[in-house]
């Protein structure tokens, strides 16, 4: 295989060519935006511009976006300045929230899904201060939760809700105001813009968000620090390219044609093939697939080797691959959770790279003895 495909968004999405430029021109030009001569009143500009774009993505106050280092920060920013000690997390968060303290643990269906009514009993059975984390689309499955009806039910409760929507922003359209949630995080480089920058949004609930970086009076006090302007200008392009995408429609409507087919004919080649969240509401991107019998690892590795990335798992390890812990909690059999991998598509993605997967792991399969046919001639099947 001549060409490299990547398939891989979801850990990280290629920065986008109008994002690269927005980011070229910051670099070229001086000031810090705290300083109040001219170079730092058009540093100020651009960080305030960016905020107004990222704010109008989720359909936000620009007052309420508080720029972080990355999605990790928005949720821990959000879990410890809230001041509830109490915390209520869904089974399949990520890392950055499950391991952020102790908390109850909401279980998740087969499918990867909550049961909102278990929240509600845990809710109704301790009248504690609580915080409810839930994310909106999972990372390796991307299955998406019903994070409206659980703000519902946690502010009848008296509760907070934060909600991880880093995977789901610029892939389905959200609204702050309509998921009804008080914490929403975000990430730049999910959407094709920069790594190292996201940002927390605040619904206007009245609560006081306590700080966990000091010493600086940044972000409203919300978060000190000399504001990363080159991350921040990118973050609000591609803002700006996503919003104008999800008005479009046909980048969702592409992906998910894209992914349907990836999948429809991964199990044609090899029927064993297993397509993990299928029944559910799932992002247009993303499709977890597992071949019992070869692990993901492996799968991983020889197509990197053919020159196609995916990845098993969430990336978000330094480099491990451990078994996944949102398949696990799904109460997937070891076979199926140990021989998952994640193909996820992005704004550069085009059907000829699904082909290139299709070609690179079927015959993967065939060579380590799994009954596979040969797909036909391409163009033949849509």
């Amino acid at each position: 295989m001549s060409r490299v495909v990547y398939l891989d968004y979801n850990a990280g999405a290629p920065a986008r060519p109008e994002v690269a430029a927005a980011v070229a021109e910051a670099l070229s030009e001086a000031g810090n935006p705290s300083s109040v001569h001219g170079f730092g009143r058009a540093a100020r500009h651009r960080v305030e511009q960016a905020r107004s774009q990222v704010a109008e993505l989720v359909e936000a106050d620009p007052a309420s976006v508080i720029f972080t280092s990355g999605g990790t920060e928005a949720n821990a920013l959000a879990l410890a300045g809230c001041g509830r000690g109490r915390r209520i997390v869904s089974a399949v968060e990520h890392p950055s929230v499950l391991d952020a303290g102790r908390a109850e643990i909401l279980p998740v269906d087969g499918d990867g899904v909550i049961d909102p009514a278990e929240l509600d009993a845990l809710l109704a059975g301790d009248c504690r201060p609580a915080v409810v984390s839930v994310m909106l689309a999972n990372n390796e499955t991307g299955v998406i939760q019903p994070v409206a009806e659980v703000a519902r039910i946690a502010h009848a409760h008296g509760a907070l809700v934060h909600c991880d929507a880093a995977q789901a922003v610029g892939r389905i359209p959200v609204s702050l105001a309509r998921l009804g949630v008080d914490f929403l995080t975000l990430s730049a480089h999910k959407m094709g813009g920069p790594s190292g920058v996201g940002a927390l949004v605040m619904a206007d609930g009245g609560f006081v968000l306590a700080p966990i970086l000091l010493g600086g009076g940044q972000e409203r006090r919300r978060r000190a620090g000399t504001e990363n302007v080159l991350g921040i200008v990118g973050f609000g392009a591609a803002a700006r390219l996503v919003r104008d995408d999800l008005l479009l429609g046909d980048t969702i409507w592409e992906q998910g044609h894209m992914r349907d087919r990836l999948e429809r004919l991964a199990q044609q080649r090899v029927p064993r093939a297993v397509v993990i969240g299928r029944g559910v509401p799932r992002l247009s991107n993303t499709s977890c697939l597992a071949l019992p019998g070869l692990a993901g690892q492996i799968q991983v590795m020889a197509l990197d080797l053919a020159g196609v990335a995916v990845s098993a798992g969430a990336a978000c390890s330094s480099g491990k691959v451990a078994e996944s812990r949102v398949l696990a909690a799904m109460g997937l059999a070891p076979e199926i959770r140990g021989s998952a991998i994640r193909v996820s598509l992005g704004w550069a993605s085009r059907p000829e790279d699904v082909d290139c997967f299709l070609d690179a792991w079927g015959e993967l399969a065939r060579r380590k003895g799994f009954e596979a046919t040969k797909m036909m001639e391409k163009g033949s099947i849509t």
